[in-house]
């Protein structure tokens, strides 16, 4: 796999880590309310390519306890094409978990915070690190990730189906 894919892939896996953490709540389960389908469109932005329009569809699964999420999300923008699966639990406002991405065989790492409906996280493979954060409020929710690497900025707006 050539560098490029490589970070590609790790970027993605951001996103799609990103994108499990939406709906948090003090006095209920974390992710109570977060199961079905969600979509929606935002950009990717990549160094030396500029930025391009994304489209995401992702299905969510909660426990029964609304604190663990297991995710499935398909990406694709004019130039790239992922799929990815991710797993969190939530316990106190303290998030952890894991992703891969199946197409191009990587993984990593999510440790963050819940703070009310926004989420602050820190996702990481292999020395490589994003930031990102989550707001939902009701069947919205936004998203932004920003790293130094070659993957530089994802923008993305869902909604629940």
């Amino acid at each position: 796999m050539s560098r490029s894919n490589f970070n590609v892939c790790k970027f993605y896996g951001f996103v799609a880590a990103l994108t499990l953490l939406g709906s948090a709540s003090a006095n209920a389960g974390a992710f109570d309310g977060y199961a079905g389908v969600w979509s929606g469109n935002g950009t990717i932005t990549i160094a030396d390519a500029g930025t391009e329009r994304i489209r995401c569809r992702g299905t969510y699964t909660v426990d029964a306890a609304g604190n663990g999420l297991h995710q499935n999300i398909k990406c694709a923008s004019d130039s790239y094409k992922f799929e990815l699966a991710s797993n969190v639990e939530a316990a106190g406002s303290k998030i952890t978990g894991s992703w891969s991405e199946a197409t191009r065989n990587v993984n990593g790492s999510i440790d963050g915070t819940i703070s009310g409906q926004d989420i602050s996280a820190l996702v990481t493979t292999n020395g490589y690190a994003a930031t990102f954060n989550v707001s939902t409020r009701g069947s919205k929710q936004n998203i932004n990730i920003a790293s130094k690497g070659e993957l530089r900025a994802v923008t993305m707006s869902l909604s629940k189906n």
